[in-house]
Order: C-alpha cells, then structure tokens, then sequence
C-alpha cells in the first residue's frame, strides 16, 4: 500500500482545484447566464439583437405564397416533386440553399446593426428520419445541414456576431401548427413516438460535441414553438397546466448537452407556441435562458409581464427569440419595450417573396404567379421545363445582390427606437417630382400621419391592415400598385381624413413654384393644403376633380408656393381622403 505525504495530497488537491476553475473561466469565455442576465466572456451583459433566418433550412408556405394550398415544407416539395421531378427538385433546393444565405447576407446584418442570428433548423438536414434509418434506434449523420451551419458559424464570427441554433423542425414535429415544424400528421409526432424524442436527444448531443469549443455559438435554443395538447382541451397547448412531456424531454436533452459541453447557454421555450411554462419550473440547469415570442399584442408593460416575473422569480435571463410580422409602428415600439426591460430580441424572418414586413423582400415574377395559379385553382398547367426555370429563376432571386432592401424597416428596428428625427427616404431636388410614396423615414406622427398604424389582433380581437395595399414600404401608410406610366410603379392610396404626409426637399434657390398635382379618384371628394413643419400654410385648400376612376390619372396644378433655398419640410395635409396620389411636381414659376 503506497502512502501520500501532506505535501503531495496538497498538490493534488491544489491542482484539481485549478482544473475546476479552469473549467469554471473556459465556460465564462462564451456567452453565459449571470443571474438575470446574458453576459459575454469579461462580464458585460449582451443585449442581443438578431434575426431568424426563416425559410432557409426551414420552408413554411406563407412566406412562398403556397400558404392557401401548401403550408408544411414536405407539402411544398411534393408539389415540387410533381411537377419537374426528384432529379430537377433536387437541383432547385440546392440552388435555394446555396443562395438563400450566404457570407454577404450575415455582413450586411452586422452593418446594419444585427449582433447575432438564430437559425431555424430542420433536423432532416443532419440527420435520417426515423422512417428512414435501416437499423432502427441508430443515427445516420448528414452532412449537408453540419456544413451549412459550419459555414453560417464562420460568417458569424468574422462579424463577431453570436449564432443561436434553433431546432425548428424536430423528428416528427413538436405542433399541431404544421407549417411551422414541417408536422406531417400521417406520421407520429415527436410526442407520440420515442423514436423521435431519441433522434431528438442524440441530435443535441450530436451538435453540442461538434460546437463545445466554439465562443460564436451563442446557444441551443432547443425546441421551437411546441404547441400541443398533453392533457388539455385546446390543441395548442395553450391551457396545458403540466407539460409534463415537454419538460422532461427539455430536461434530458440538456442533460445529453451536459455530457460533452459544459459551456454553452440553453435556451428553452414553454408550450403554445413558445409562452405557456406552466409546469415547467423549477429550473434543471445553471447556465439557462427563457424564450418567449410575441406577435400581433399591444406593446405595453402588461404584454411582457409574465415573463418579467419569471425571471425575477427563478433569477434566470428572458430573451425575445422571435417577433415581427407587423408594421414599423409596431416594430419600433416592441423593440423599445423590451430593450427598456433589459431583454435582446430576435426578429423574423429574413427573407421571404413580395415581402414589406421584414428586413428584405425576394423578387417574384411572373413566371412564379403562373406556378402559383396552377398550384392553387389547377389551370393553366406549365410544363416541367417551364416550371424548372422559373423556380431556378426564383432560387436565383434569393441572393443578396437580388433582393430589395428594405431600409425603411431597417430604420425602425434600430434608428427610430433612438429618435424622433426625420431622414429623406430618397433625395428631392426642386425643382423636380416628388412621389407621393417617397415621404420621410421616421414614425407615426413625425414623418406620416396615419390612422391605421398595427396589427393588434391577439389584443384586439380586431385584425388591422396598416398597408392597405401591402406594397413597397412597412410604415403605416397605405400604398397600392400604380398603373399610371408617369408613376414609380407606386401611389399613396386609401387616404382618410386628417392625415399627412411629410417630405425633406432641396430647394435650388428661393423662388416661387407652381405644383402638378398627379391624382385618381372615384369621385370629387380629395381636399389639401401644403404646410412647412412649423404649421405654416404654404397653400391654399385644393380640391381634386373627378378623374374618371381609380385608374385614369389626371393633373391639376396649385400655384403660388413660397419655398426658400435649403434643405425643407413640407408636409401634405389631408383634408379630406378617398383618392389615390401619386406624385408632386414643383415648376418654376415664372409669373
């Protein structure tokens, strides 16, 4: 029998106390939780500002237009698959793939102030379907989804950006909303199968050993939106008390985390679709966080209430892991909601076709609208050369260089929550044309006047369009397509009494200017008046004709308006509505 001096068992005991602070300061150099908040590796605490890159692992039909006829990912492909065959299918989601995300979009979000990302994964990208494995109880690992959040990883860290995975699409699905997790209810449920929840487990496990070491990982956010009836009445899960599969399946997946990475943050997210965490408590892990979601509510204190309790209560971070599809009024007021609460958000999605409310909108064509008419009402049949095309056409629209920016939603998200100050949406040089749908970026009641301002339906009970016309910009302000040839494709449209539209111009020199007025109406009821930003009259009332219809487009000129050289403020007020505006055009006056 060896025996150890004092001197050597105090050297052992020294040095395994080193190696657990070791491990201690390691895990403290990626994102953890300090009691109620998220903290980087010295400390600080992370307000993080994301966005979800829905659509791209993840299909859901809304954002592709199918959503009437074909919601789930699995029902998109089929239809797919119908029409141009597996070999062509295969080529087209390569290409949305290979162009839905790439290095270009994750730089252009961290210029324009995104300091991290949640992916939405779909497990069939790493890993077989239980349906499919050859021996069951066994993984088949893939490749394709380890390479593409690999490559999202890099991107992410050379913009010191945090990457927050997201299993999305779980084996089987976790809801009973299909679009959302890809659910195909002819198969079991991630609920209804243990082979699914194994798959789950080992998928975790499987993630959490490739990225253990990573410091741009930001965390697992291990279970989006489940949204099931375990013992309750609504399918949702929305009146579960227990949820008692759902915590137990949270708990062993962190556990499988635990076993190969001590590191990164878990993130957990309660029933009906991410909020109800009855029965969850009380917390398994010491380096957690709360998700919730929030869509379509007021924007006050009481909408966040809950959620403030709970982290005071368990002493655990919240964070906003997804929001959006509203208008900027809305954006602007929940980001300032919860950044006032210490809470980091993560909005949704990044791209989606014909899109106003988010970050970017993907360019349909015609070609698409043809697709989509055959998909829905069954005529009109394309050929599968013709419908290949124009899916690769579409795929092609996806990149970066291919979209349309949306900067008057990026404005909202970061600038407006900060100011009250007017910018120019594009540069109005007078003498010159100033469209009516180029007015201010800046919000309601500063850059616009409009009564219409958010969708508050789940508050309300009252769904509400802010865009009426659902075209070209996410303020409040309703625009519809333009048929006149004269126009930029756009008019102001749907226009009430009282509101107003405000414009920052140029003006060469002082001098007086006479204005075409470029208008359609269905009757002579349109009445305004020009004022400067001080509520100075610049003119008098004018009131609009009968064009002869919404589509014929006519001019009246008003005269006599004083501008000095500068930089200006005008705004259009509205005296009266019903007609639609495409655009001002201000002349020299010469008499």
């Amino acid at each position: 029998m060896k025996v150890f001096s004092k001197r050597a068992f105090f050297g052992i005991a020294v040095l395994s106390l080193f190696l657990c602070w070791s491990s201690i300061l390691s895990a403290q150099e990626f994102l953890h939780r300090d009691g109620q908040n998220i903290v980087d590796a010295n400390g600080n605490p992370v307000l993080l500002r994301g966005l979800g890159l829905g659509g791209w692992m993840v299909q859901e039909g809304y954002m592709l237009k199918t959503g009437d006829f074909a919601g789930p990912q699995h029902v998109i492909r089929k239809k797919i698959t119908e029409l141009i065959g597996e070999e062509n299918t295969a080529k087209f989601y390569k290409a949305y793939k290979t162009n839905g995300i790439t290095k270009r979009d994750i730089d252009s979000l961290a210029a324009w102030g995104f300091n991290s990302i949640r992916l939405p994964m779909h497990y069939n990208l790493y890993t077989l379907p239980i349906e499919q494995e050859k021996v069951t109880g066994e993984n088949t690992w893939l490749e394709e989804g380890f390479a593409m959040t690999d490559s999202l990883l890099n991107w992410c860290a050379a913009n010191k950006m945090y990457l927050i995975l997201d299993l999305h699409a779980a084996p089987g699905g976790q809801g009973k909303d299909a679009n959302i997790s890809d659910y195909d209810e002819t198969k079991p449920s991630l609920w209804e199968s243990k082979a699914n929840q194994d798959k789950m487990v080992a998928f975790w496990k499987k993630i959490a050993s490739r990225y253990k070491n990573e410091p741009w990982m930001g965390g697992y956010d291990i279970i989006n939106e489940p949204n099931w009836n375990f013992s309750g009445t609504n399918k949702n899960g929305c009146d579960e008390t227990l949820n008692a599969p759902l915590r137990a399946l949270q708990m062993e997946i962190t556990k499988a985390i635990r076993e190969v990475d001590q590191k990164h943050l878990i993130i957990i997210e309660g029933n009906c679709w991410g909020n109800n965490y009855k029965g969850i408590f009380p917390l398994w892990d010491e380096n957690m966080a709360l998700s919730f979601h929030k869509y379509w509510n007021y924007n006050d204190q009481g909408s966040i209430q809950q959620m403030l309790d709970y982290r005071k209560e368990h002493n655990v971070p919240i964070w906003l892991g997804e929001s959006g599809e509203n208008s900027n009024v809305w954006f602007r007021d929940v980001i300032s909601l919860i950044e006032k609460n210490n809470i980091g958000w993560a909005f949704w999605p990044m791209k989606k076709i014909d899109n106003i409310a988010g970050v970017t909108s993907v360019v349909k064509t015609s070609g698409y609208d043809k697709l989509l008419n055959y998909w829905e009402k069954g005529t009109d049949k394309p050929s599968s050369d013709e419908a290949f095309r124009t899916l690769m056409e579409m795929a092609e629209n996806y990149k970066m260089e291919n979209v349309i920016v949306k900067k008057d939603v990026i404005d909202a998200m970061f600038r407006q929550i900060q100011t009250t100050e007017t910018k120019p949406f594009k540069k109005n040089s007078l003498p010159g044309k100033v469209f009516a749908t180029h007015f201010d970026l800046g919000t309601n009641g500063f850059a616009y006047s409009d009564n219409d301002t958010a969708n508050y339906w789940v508050s309300s009970g009252k769904s509400t369009e802010w865009n009426q016309g659902h075209q070209m910009r996410n303020d409040a302000v309703d625009i519809i397509k333009c048929t006149d040839k004269k126009s930029n494709g756009y008019a102001v449209s749907f226009i009430e009494k009282d509101e107003w539209l405000q414009y920052t111009v140029e003006v060469a020199k002082s001098n007086k200017f006479e204005v075409e007025i470029r208008y359609s109406n269905q009757k002579a009821e349109g009445k305004f008046y020009i004022i400067d930003d001080k509520g100075n009259r610049l003119s008098e009332t004018i009131s609009l004709p009968f064009s002869g219809g919404d589509d014929v487009w006519k001019s009246i000129t008003l005269k006599n308006i004083q501008l000095n050289k500068g930089i200006q403020k005008i705004k259009i007020f509205f005296v009266e509505g019903n007609f639609n505006l495409n655009y001002l055009e201000f002349k020299s006056q010469t008499k």
